[in-house]
């Protein structure tokens, strides 16, 4: 039961990483300028937009890591 569990987070945690990498905006912009990050190619990767969500994607980065360092030994 405790391996459905972890592996049930582990899904839920790649999609939303998956998902906030992808919202990330690159040297054109990207998904994220839609949702209020427009302020300009000079000024990327210092609005409060992309601070939030630099900060949200290294949580679920460090969730799914765990989550699979619980897997790992889990099934050992």
């Amino acid at each position: 039961m405790l391996t459905a569990i972890i592996v049930v987070v582990q899904i839920l945690a790649s999609l939303a990483l998956i998902f906030l990498v992808l919202m990330h905006s690159g040297k054109g912009g990207g998904l994220s300028d839609m949702f209020g990050g427009s302020v300009g190619s000079t000024a990327a990767g210092s609005t409060v937009v992309e601070k939030n969500l630099d900060r949200i994607t290294i949580t679920v980065a460090v969730v799914f890591a765990f989550s699979n360092l619980c897997l790992i030994l889990r099934v050992k």
